[in-house]
């Protein structure tokens, strides 16, 4: 027997008044022990989410079920739940010690098991021997650790994160990625974290939401979601694109740049009007006549691991590469690419139709070359 979601939403929707909904007609699934992140720009409802996992909004329309049971109405204090907010939300006149402590205290546990609980917390988070520090004297990174400490010594099933990196400089944040990793998979529950990070989502998730104005655009594993995004919003949103209007000769060829070139793509109309995709460092520089793109270079920019490099075809499109190899500004270059380097995205298509369209992928090999 399949075991069912830790969560499920379905058809739910959230409005404020007479505005327009926060969420619209959102479903989805959340499975036990895996690392989710809710992804999208300021505003698109990703927030929202957590907050109604959490019990602290309910939904306008629609059903949100936990472990099979109707949660709507449920309480925030009896969900399994707990929740990390980006200010960390500690109490600055109790020390380490106590702050992990307070929720047990509440649930009037007996001193022992509070202090195996607190301590076992801390050796999670790398933070034994800090139990009487002030939170004052702590540093963002520690305090963090202590807000997660907090949350997990009351052992939720859930574990939500309300961007709690944003607030770190570069290394520190880069530094807790590992961190929050490592922590759910030694923990065994579920997180779900919310970010407009690109990166931090690729990096940490087992499962990407990627959001926009109220709705889940599609949802993957970071490497499906970076791949074969679904439409021009992932694309552009997921790291960078290269994105081109093109035709669907027929399956597996594709016209863009006045030239026809293989692809992996199949199921789509014949002379469709679709969008191709190739990600920077899916180009390689070739000599002028080796390439199947011939461009003039603009700007070279120096990443420290590749050159970024932006040059125009003769239609006018601009290219984006990243290369290990040098290519001097007004210099004309080639530019190759593999078949299974280009992604086409439809028009309109659900995700629902777009992975159909997946499936035939193992059917695609003899028809490359």
């Amino acid at each position: 027997m399949e075991e069912q979601p830790i969560i499920r939403f379905e058809n739910v929707t959230k409005r404020y008044d007479n505005d327009p909904p926060v969420l619209s007609n959102v479903s989805f699934t959340i499975e036990k022990g895996k690392f989710y992140t809710l992804l999208g720009p300021s505003g698109c409802g990703k927030t929202t989410i957590l907050r109604m996992i959490a019990g602290f909004a309910e939904p306008t329309e629609g059903s949100i079920y936990m472990n099979g049971k109707l949660i709507n109405r449920v309480p925030a204090n009896e969900r399994q739940v707990n929740t990390v907010f980006q200010d960390y939300a500690l109490f600055p006149h109790l020390n380490v010690y106590e702050n992990i402590a307070f929720g047990l205290r509440i649930k009037k546990m007996n001193k022992r098991d509070i202090d195996t609980k607190v301590k076992q917390a801390l050796s999670f988070v790398n933070l034994e021997g800090y139990e009487q520090r002030s939170i004052s004297e702590m540093s963002g990174g520690q305090r963090q650790r202590v807000a997660i400490a907090r949350a997990i010594v009351n052992e939720p099933e859930v574990l939500l994160l309300d961007e709690p990196l944003s607030a770190l400089d570069l290394k520190l944040r880069t530094e807790m990625q590992y961190v929050l990793r490592e922590m759910q998979q030694r923990l065994g529950i579920t997180f779900i974290f919310v970010t407009h990070d690109q990166e931090e989502a690729l990096a940490m998730s087992d499962e990407i939401f990627v959001m926009n104005r109220g709705k889940i655009e599609q949802s993957g594993t970071p490497n499906d979601i970076y791949d074969e995004p679904i439409n021009r919003f992932v694309a552009d949103f997921i790291g960078e694109s290269n994105i081109v209007p093109a035709k669907m000769v027929s399956d597996y060829l594709v016209e863009f740049n006045g030239r026809q070139f293989e692809c992996v793509d199949a199921g789509l109309r014949p002379n469709e009007e679709v969008e191709i995709v190739i990600r920077p460092e899916d180009l390689q520089i070739t000599g002028v006549d080796e390439g199947k793109l011939r461009v003039k270079v603009d700007t070279q920019l120096f990443r420290g691991v590749h050159y970024e490099i932006s040059c125009y075809d003769e239609s006018g499109h601009e290219w984006l590469v990243h290369s290990t190899r040098r290519a001097d500004p007004g210099s004309e270059i080639g530019l190759y690419f593999d078949p299974e380097a280009i992604h086409v995205m439809r028009f309109g298509e659900t995700e629902e139709e777009f992975d159909r369209r997946l499936e035939a992928y193992e059917e695609v090999q003899p028809h490359v070359r």
